[in-house]
């Protein structure tokens, strides 16, 4: 069985296991190649639903993890949004199919030339990559109209609540360091968040300069 072949069963059990509720997060996942995101040697496991390590100590997310987090965040064709964590650059990739402009912080040097040369040679133009302290947000192109964590997070940190407009939405992984609480904030019109819990998840945490 062939990458592409590999890529359709997982697209079909992230779907049949409810991770997968739209036709445009679905659509994405299968535009962006997850094997160029990992290690060489991983490439053969790229479609295999489980993290993998990329180095720097760090993960590329579980599919049905960026596919869950995705279909929380609700990114809208017109949407600035704002990753704290680049990772390997594939979150990044998936979102810049759903939204107008991605801008991703990572605080890994290296990895974020990485992340860089992923996005490159997929084709992703509307995406900028910015080395730097996730937890202070990114408030040059602020304010954005989603935001998404992609490590663990003690607490959701005020910058982000300010950096995001009224009717936004973080979604964040936060908790302690062996295991956190997937949740979703949405900012209403009046300042005020509503929140909302998804279940517990596991990612590797913020790490700040």
């Amino acid at each position: 069985m062939g990458i592409a072949e590999d890529r359709e069963m997982l697209l079909s059990k992230l779907s049949g296991a409810g991770y997968l509720r739209s036709q445009e997060v679905s659509e994405a996942l299968r535009l962006v190649p997850r094997e160029e995101f990992v290690n060489d040697s991983d490439r053969l496991l790229a479609y295999s639903d489980y993290p993998l390590e990329i180095g720097f100590g760090q993960t590329i997310s579980a599919p049905h993890m960026v596919a869950m987090m995705t279909e929380l965040l609700k990114p809208r064709k017109r949407d600035r949004v704002l990753e704290i964590g680049s990772g390997s650059g594939y979150q990044a990739a998936v979102l810049s199919l759903l939204a107008s402009e991605v801008y991703t912080v990572e605080v890994e040097p290296d990895l974020a030339l990485v992340a860089k040369e992923n996005l490159q040679k997929a084709g992703r133009e509307n995406v900028r990559v910015f080395v730097g302290d996730g937890s202070a947000g990114y408030p040059y192109f602020a304010p954005y109209d989603r935001i998404i964590v992609t490590c663990a997070t003690e607490r959701i940190y005020d910058s982000w609540k300010k950096q995001l407009k009224p009717g936004g939405i973080i979604v964040a992984p936060v908790g302690g360091f062996y295991m956190q609480t997937l949740v979703s904030l949405r900012k209403k019109r009046d300042g005020v968040f509503e929140r909302d819990e998804h279940g517990n998840c596991r990612f590797v945490p913020l790490r700040k300069q």
